[in-house]
């Protein structure tokens, strides 16, 4: 039996705080064993100029800890799972999904208590995300987006800086950092559909540490991998790259799994979201589900032409 556990975390504030969080867990289940947290920088944390979307489609945040965990350097990696791209990979695996956090995105406006509708075209708010630009478009057209980079604090100091008037950016990671009340307003999934898997932890293994991967196990939370698994799979079998906006975000209740998606041209103009409903053990074949249905509703379409103007 081993007696130490590395865990691989990028160094922003969030990840650290998200591998503490999983250490803490980790020690309460076996508190013998030694756990210590070893920091890696990774292609996102360095290409500060790289737009978000596409960083997360090529795996920026998370491929230099990968090779660390296939080498042996470290024993398990914590990552934010919308960080992980959707293809499996042949040597490792998520061998637990946390206890989800708040899924929503949120809205920062530094000047006052201002929500999103009483914006003006005097207002400037960053975000590099697609997904949500197009979304904000169709809450209040009148908005300047910009795009920011940047871990959380870096984000919200540039704003409080004069670099913009708010910012749009996931909720979760600003209440795990106990800045709560500089949220303006949470933006519910009705009018800003999440990216899959927004605020869920995920504890990533080789697949052949069997030893690792029962003691990982534990942290496991059944309904939030199901839930995510619907996401993820809905965007992996939609195969539209990282260029293209897209959101999913699914929730079980009294047994029932639904699953809501979103598709979108890059200005907004087209723009297709369903949610459909099934048994809550076959997570994987809705998000198929749910994506053939979107392409067939026009989704197809939105693609081809986002692919056309590459």
């Amino acid at each position: 039996m081993t007696k130490k556990i590395i865990i691989g975390s990028r160094s922003s504030k969030l990840a650290l705080f998200q591998s503490n969080f999983v250490l803490e867990k980790l020690k309460k289940i076996f508190p013998k064993k030694k756990i210590q947290i070893k920091e890696i920088k990774t292609k996102g944390d360095i290409l500060l100029d790289q737009v978000l979307d596409s960083s997360i489609g090529k795996g920026f945040f998370v491929n230099e800890i990968q090779k660390k965990l296939i080498n042996k350097e470290i024993d398990i990696a914590v990552h934010s799972i919308k960080d992980l791209p959707t293809e499996n990979s042949k040597d490792l695996t998520i061998s637990a999904i946390l206890k989800r956090g708040n899924y929503q995105d949120v809205f920062i406006y530094k000047k006052n208590k201002k929500n999103l509708l009483e914006l003006t075209s005097s207002d400037t708010i960053a975000t590099s995300s697609l997904r949500r630009k197009v979304q904000l478009k169709k809450i209040n057209p009148n908005i300047k987006i910009i795009d920011i980079r940047g871990n959380i604090d870096t984000r919200i100091l540039k704003m409080n800086n004069g670099y913009c008037d708010g910012l749009i950016i996931a909720a979760a990671g600003v209440e795990r950092l106990g800045m709560k009340k500089i949220i303006t307003e949470y933006l519910d999934s009705d009018i800003m559909l999440n990216a899959p898997g927004q605020g869920a932890i995920a504890v990533e293994t080789r697949k052949n540490d069997k030893e690792i991967n029962s003691i990982v196990l534990k942290l496991d939370h059944k309904e939030t991998r199901c839930c995510v698994e619907a996401e993820r799979s809905f965007l992996n079998e939609l195969k539209g790259g990282c260029s293209t906006p897209f959101a999913s975000y699914a929730f079980v209740k009294n047994g029932i799994l639904t699953l809501e998606g979103m598709i979108s041209s890059i200005d907004g103009e087209k723009y297709e979201r369903l949610k459909i409903k099934s048994k809550f053990d076959n997570p994987i074949k809705l998000g198929i589900r749910l994506a053939k249905k979107i392409l067939k509703n026009g989704g197809e379409d939105i693609l081809n032409e986002i692919k056309n103007k590459k």
